[in-house]
């Protein structure tokens, strides 16, 4: 009977060692939440610093120098109503082609930054006309390319959807109709899911990844029934967060406040995932620990990392100062953008082309009628020549090391 019952032991031991394998095989490379920090797989505490890949794959009027065409539907819009719609697309695929490329992955790797966050536009994993394409999208193609180039600079990568279907925000940020439609419509809820479970469907065992960022900047605080909106914030986390589970369990899930990321009251269940963390966002004001104090706050209460996921537009020494507050308060970042047009407010900035201006003009002038559109449409030839010419400005070899605002976040 002794000798029975430490077969027993033998086998049950031996099982175990035989299961052990497979778990560390799904922990290995991930990066995990472990109370308010985040961890590598050998345990040694990781603390997000980056920037973001803005207006690559989600254009921003602003960066373009734009105002009223101030998001991807009106940008595409206006030069559609320039240069046609054939020009147009041509231009947008050579746009993502050239916008970010392994180049501005490496120089950003050098800087000594540990990661990016990429935003993205849902239409990206559809069949819906978007930035050239009108069948299949490159969405995937587009992130896997990303993916080799963290993968070889030694960076991780978070996934930021900023455009919802039926749109997150009400506001030009998610490209919607001036309403957060996603919040109320359960069709756009339904895609929304199946976008992100195809997603980690897809990437579940790429370490290169470190979360899904799950919608940007909910609910604008504009509408008077805010706190109605409010209300359904949480419930559609949990029901994208469940299906995500059902096929990747090794991502971190980031949960932004409504209001700009900005209103954390909203949250009422905060630990119903083991690996989900809180995102900030934060322009403008005192670059001070008091500041950010709320944030801390509800930090320590979840007992859960909050990241600033977006931060900076702002002078080199605000930014600097911004910085060493985060990193004192252990919060991460990512500081927005990687990449505009003319502002030194960014890592790098592109130069304006010749005869930009007219375009912008064009943008700003009331175009209601097609009768308007006629009168404010100004010559094709220099429109054409002034957009080919931004696809070659935008090449990072072509932009210009804003080496101030560089060593405010890497000194």
């Amino acid at each position: 009977m002794k000798i029975r019952g430490i077969l027993w032991s033998v086998i049950l031991l031996v099982a175990i060692a035989c299961q052990q394998p497979s778990q560390e095989k799904n922990e290995k490379g991930f990066i995990r939440v472990k109370g308010v920090d985040l961890v590598t797989p050998d345990g040694e505490k990781f603390l997000i610093r980056g920037t973001n890949l803005g207006n690559w794959l989600n254009p921003e009027g602003y960066m373009f120098l734009f105002n009223t065409a101030n998001s991807p539907a009106r940008i595409n819009q206006a030069f559609c109503e320039m240069v046609g719609p054939e020009f147009t697309a041509a231009f947008w695929r050579q746009f993502k082609d050239n916008y970010v490329t392994e180049a501005d992955i490496r120089f950003l790797k050098e800087t000594g930054i540990n990661s990016v966050r990429l935003p993205f536009h849902y239409k990206l994993f559809t069949d819906e006309d978007y930035m050239g394409i009108t069948g299949r999208q490159d969405g995937f193609e587009r992130v896997d390319s990303l993916i080799g180039w963290c993968r070889n600079a030694g960076l991780y990568l978070i996934l930021d959807m900023h455009d919802a279907p039926g749109g997150q925000t009400g506001d030009n940020i998610d490209d919607s109709y001036g309403y957060p439609w996603l919040l109320e419509n359960e069709d756009c809820q339904k895609q929304f899911v199946d976008i992100w479970v195809n997603i980690a469907s897809r990437y579940k065992e790429e370490p290169v990844i470190l979360g899904y960022d799950l919608m940007n900047e909910p609910i604008a605080p504009y509408f008077e029934n805010k706190d109605e909106l409010n209300s359904k914030l949480e419930p559609l986390y949990k029901k994208v967060v469940k299906a995500i589970r059902e096929v990747d369990t090794n991502h971190v899930v980031l949960l932004g406040g409504a209001q700009w990321n900005g209103n954390f009251d909203v949250f009422t269940d905060w630990n119903f995932d083991r690996n989900m963390m809180y995102t900030c966002h934060r322009y403008g004001g005192e670059p001070t620990t008091e500041a950010i104090q709320n944030l801390i706050a509800f930090r320590d209460k979840t007992n859960l990392p909050m990241y600033m996921g977006e931060t900076g537009e702002n002078t080199d020494e605000w930014i600097r100062n911004f910085r060493y507050t985060l990193e004192q308060n252990n919060i991460g970042w990512h500081f927005w953008p990687y990449k505009k047009m003319k502002n030194p407010t960014s890592f790098v900035h592109i130069p304006v082309p010749e005869n930009w201006d007219k375009i912008v003009a064009f943008t700003e002038c009331p175009r209601v009628s097609f009768q308007d559109v006629r009168a404010a449409r100004p010559d094709q030839g220099l429109v054409m020549k002034a957009m080919n010419d931004l696809l070659e400005n935008c090449r990072f070899g072509n932009c210009v090391v804003n080496e101030g605002y560089v060593k405010a976040l890497t000194e």
